[in-house]
Order: C-alpha cells, then sequence, then structure tokens
C-alpha cells in the first residue's frame, strides 16, 4: 500500500466492533492501527503519529474521553483529528465530547457509508491530498488525482519519492519537518532508510522545482528539517 495513504487508529474494546471498523477503513484504502484500551491507544498515537482517531467512548483502563483530553493537550497530538464514537446519544454527552476536544461525534449504532464519509471530511481538512484534492502554494500546484504538478503553468519532472515529499509540504506550508518525520510520512514505518537519503531527495526537489526558474520555496532549518516556504 502506499505510504501516502493516511494511517486510522481505530480504538474500540469489543473485537467484534474494531475489526469491523477496520474491514471497512482498509477496503477505503486507510491504513490501520489498532488499540483495544485507552492505555494503548496513547501509546499508539505518540509511537505512530496516525493521521485521525476513531475513538470509543467506554474503554478498559483509560476513558475514551479521558484519551481525547490528553491527546488534546499534547502538542505533538493536538491536530490529529479525533472522531468519538459513543451509545450516549443525550446532548449533553454530545457536547462534552466535543468540549473535550473531539472534531467529531457519533453516536452508536452508526451507519458505517456515513463513518467512512465522516472520516474523509476530516481528512479533507488536516490531509487533501489523501482524498484527491487539488494543492496550491504561491505558483505551484499539485493534482494529486493526476499525479501531475506544475510551477508558474510550467509542468514539472518528479520522481514518486519526490512527489511524496512535496505533497508533505504542501499539505501544510510553514511546517518544519525532521528528517525522521519525513521519513516516516514518505517512506514509511516498515522500510529502513537513512537520513541522509532525506537530503539527497530533498536536492532532487529543489532542482525539480526550480528547472523552469524561479527561486527555490524549500527552507532548510538549521538543526530541525525542511519546511516549504
Amino acid at each position: 500500500m502506499s505510504v501516502e495513504q493516511p494511517t486510522v487508529l481505530v480504538v474500540e474494546d469489543e473485537p467484534a466492533q474494531r475489526e469491523v471498523l477496520s474491514y471497512n477503513l482498509e477496503a477505503e484504502g486507510f491504513r490501520v492501527s489498532r488499540a483495544e484500551d485507552g492505555e494503548q491507544a496513547l501509546l499508539l498515537a505518540e509511537e505512530e503519529s496516525p493521521d485521525i482517531i476513531v475513538l470509543d467512548w467506554i474503554l478498559p483502563n483509560v476513558s475514551g474521553i479521558e484519551v481525547c483530553r490528553r491527546l488534546k493537550s499534547r502538542p505533538e497530538t493536538r491536530a490529529v483529528p479525533v472522531i468519538m464514537l459513543s451509545a450516549r446519544a443525550e446532548e449533553v454527552d454530545r457536547v462534552r465530547g466535543l468540549e473535550t476536544g473531539a472534531d467529531d461525534y457519533v453516536v452508536k449504532p452508526y451507519s458505517v457509508v456515513e463513518l467512512m464519509a465522516r472520516v474523509r471530511a476530516q481528512l479533507r481538512r488536516t490531509r487533501p491530498a489523501s482524498v484527491g484534492e487539488r494543492l496550491e502554494y504561491e505558483d505551484i500546484v499539485l493534482d494529486s488525482e493526476t499525479h501531475r504538478v506544475t510551477r508558474a503553468e510550467q509542468p514539472l519532472k518528479l520522481g514518486p519519492t519526490e512527489f511524496r515529499l512535496l505533497t508533505t509540504f504542501m499539505e501544510k506550508p510553514g511546517r518544519v519537518w525532521t528528517r525522521e518525520q519525513l521519513l516516516d510520512r514518505v517512506w514509511g514505518r516498515d522500510i529502513y532508510v537513512d537520513t541522509r537519503t532525506v537530503d539527497v531527495h530533498i536536492g532532487r526537489l529543489r532542482k525539480a522545482l526550480c528547472q523552469h526558474g524561479g527561486g527555490d520555496p524549500l527552507r532548510t532549518v538549521r538543526g530541525a528539517g525542511y519546511a516549504l516556504g
């Protein structure tokens, strides 16, 4: 599976529910990580940096509402969208879930089709290229569906790794990415690549972006990493 695909962390203590969710998410092309209790969810959220979390309210050890509160209090996971699942349908419960930091609230029993749509809606905000959105930054345009990039309306030739790097940068202009974060996002966690390889491909991306002229839009942040703009 392409490492461009977003990772969904499914946190559900009921095995049947967890597997149904995971099966449907994988069928939609997402990478899925699974947790069966609150402590495991917090650990995986830190270790795997998921793009979105589908979180059940009632969990062993640490409740879903407490997991959400802790995730939103940490700078590393604050921006990760959380969709809360709960059998609690009262308005006061919805309000509590949203005020704790959940980005969406879905009442059980739910429609799997609707839940998939809600996942895509959250990703459209945080990882637009993963759901086919066109990205633009100054005079650079990236079309993730056609896999084409232009700058000042001139087509650019990019290799697949450089395309994934540019996608990562254009989804979050201004954000500084460390080499390790770029390795995880672009190459994937299951592949061993030396961090110096990142520098090589950044150099290739810079060359590709400037092949028709124009300034270098990538910024090297000494001791930290790279950013677009």
